[in-house]
């Protein structure tokens, strides 16, 4: 693989003297005039090796295994009624919650079985043990020698679970033989288990990016990814670094393939070639797949497949289940915010965290609910009801809304915008601020924000200054993130801000004695400015979108900002 040489960018010039009051409306693009995917089949594989990436070295401690074949587990066919790539549970016509026993609803399933001699005696669990077993051999997982005087053998058991579609109905049985890694000691039996994921707003901007370019995604899955991980150290049943190893294991896989790891995102790998290009994101044991070319992704998949036991699962698909409630309109009302001490406590905190914790990886795609799931989850050390009802509020909106979603067009701009506000002193409890910001690339809503400030602004200036700072940083990591994925930015990024005074602390040199105590904000953002990578804006506060992330607005501002962050029905 050829180096990239290096791309020249323009620059705007160094400093402006003055903040450029100019604001120009967003135009929303309706999602129902989006140009589909390109649904041009993959061609299938020639009888000749790929001409793509090359074979990889083996590992030394791999090298016993060339022999053995990689064991893949008996591939399902895609239920034929789904005929979109993307299949919720309300285009299916499935308005209830995935049942968890399917004992007394499906009569033709087996239940979760409560014990080893009970999923034995049934054929569809032994059946999935059997093939959980037969993939532990495979990949040669351990070696049987007599345990060591005094050391600890770490136990395991069996989990049973259903894997169902998308519209509920059963996929295949799924048994998994697991090690109870909490018997484990921290620095005696294991060091570090952490284990890089892909950032939300990476994986936006890689799909906007091939959703632009018309390139075809993909979705992979890896079975039993944690066993093709390789430990460096002796251990006695020991997983509790699986996804450390099995990450190591696939990185260097795909550096001999010719990818590289991205600086701005460890989960984030491109592939370039002369004008091939791909992406790859890595979240555990699943992997999102994009090429400029279907030749490219195919050979990359092939070449995955013929050293893992992986799946391609097609196109790239989503889908979400909600309960039945009473809808509302907007996901929180216009009072102020809840205290701390507000109302007795609930009856099942554990219930409340649990839905609240749920809530938070909806809104990975629904960027609407995000100021409302920060406000419930500020409680969870001690929910009351209020709060509780603030919960069941946001249910209630989601019920309204089960089929919107986030939705990405095609744009030939690659400018990257961002709008910024804060809500000054609004906490009862420790009178701070509330920053949120959204960014858009090309029109594509692909990062956003609501978080409480860490310390208490002293002005309404003071908190919308820290808000551009947020802004600013994001905007910097994705301009960094998108010259990794060759696509540099040629123009300055725009921060529009509501507040006058904060709009002209970012481009005024002169150090005032009431902003000292924001120096190192005042800094950031102005060496951003004097570079040329970002302009600070003046937005009039009705057309300020980021709004949606710091406040409860009513239901014609919400409705209104909702639509211009591209959030409507599917």
């Amino acid at each position: 693989m050829s180096p990239a040489g290096p791309l020249a960018a323009h620059r705007p010039p160094l400093r402006y003297a003055q903040p450029v009051r100019v604001y120009q409306r967003r135009t929303v693009v309706s999602p129902v005039s989006t140009p589909p995917l390109p649904a041009s089949p993959v061609p299938a594989p020639s009888t000749s090796p790929p001409a793509g990436p090359p074979e990889p070295p083996r590992h030394p401690r791999l090298a016993a295994r060339v022999a053995s074949p990689v064991y893949h587990p008996p591939v399902l066919e895609r239920d034929p009624r789904h005929l979109h790539p993307m299949v919720t549970r309300r285009a299916a016509g499935v308005l209830r919650p995935a049942a968890l026993s399917t004992a007394a609803v499906e009569p033709g399933i087996s239940p979760v079985p409560s014990s080893v001699r009970d999923a034995l005696a049934d054929p569809h669990w032994r059946r999935a043990m059997e093939e959980e077993y037969a993939a532990l051999l495979a990949n040669q997982t351990w070696d049987l020698v007599p345990p060591p005087p005094g050391g600890n053998v770490v136990t395991g058991k069996w989990i049973w679970t259903h894997k169902r579609r998308a519209d509920g109905t059963l996929d295949r049985y799924k048994a998994r033989w697991v090690l109870r890694g909490f018997t484990q000691r921290p620095g005696v039996d294991y060091d570090e288990t952490f284990s890089p994921v892909v950032k939300p707003a990476t994986v936006r901007t890689v799909l906007s990016l091939a959703l632009s370019r018309s390139w075809l995604v993909h979705q992979l899955d890896v079975k039993n990814a944690f066993l093709h991980g390789t430990l460096t150290e002796t251990v006695y049943r020991k997983y509790r670094r699986a996804p450390r190893a099995w990450y190591s294991r696939f990185a260097t896989f795909l550096v001999t393939l010719g990818f590289t790891e991205a600086k701005s995102d460890t989960s984030l790998f491109i592939y370039r070639h002369g004008d091939e290009m791909a992406y790859l994101l890595l979240y555990v044991d699943d992997i999102v797949l994009t090429a400029s070319s279907p030749s490219l992704l195919q050979r990359i998949i092939t070449s995955l497949q013929q050293e893992f036991a992986m799946k391609d699962l097609d196109v790239l698909h989503h889908f979400l289940g909600m309960a039945d409630c009473n809808p509302c309109s907007t996901p929180v009302d216009t009072q102020a915010k809840l205290s701390k001490d507000a109302g007795p406590p609930v009856v099942d905190p554990t219930a409340y965290r649990s839905l609240a914790g749920a809530l938070q990886y909806l809104t990975f795609t629904r960027p609407d609910i995000t100021y409302a799931v920060q406000q419930v989850c500020l409680h969870m050390h001690d929910p009351r009801e209020p709060h509780l009802t603030a919960l069941k509020r946001l249910l209630r909106y989601l019920r309204g809304t089960v089929d919107y979603g986030l939705f990405l067009h095609r744009s030939s701009s690659a400018e990257l915008v961002v709008y910024t506000d804060a809500d000054w002193a609004r906490c009862p409890d420790t009178r701070r601020s509330t920053s949120g910001y959204a960014v858009f690339l090309g029109g594509n809503l692909v990062s956003w924000s609501s978080k409480r400030q860490p310390v208490v602004s002293r002005s309404s200036a003071e908190a919308e200054y820290r808000a551009v700072a947020n802004g600013v940083a994001e905007a910097s990591w994705l301009r960094q993130l998108l010259a990794e994925l060759h696509s540099p930015l040629a123009k300055s990024t725009l921060v529009y801000c509501d507040n006058v005074s904060a709009v002209y602390l970012s481009t005024n040199p002169v150090q005032h004695q009431r902003t000292k105590h924001v120096e190192i904000d005042l800094h950031f953002v102005r060496d951003r400015v004097a570079i040329g990578d970002v302009r600070v804006l003046h937005v009039p506060t009705t057309s300020q979108f980021a709004d949606i992330f710091t406040k409860g607005l009513p239901s014609t501002v919400f409705s209104e900002f909702r639509s211009s962050l591209n959030i409507a029905r599917g």
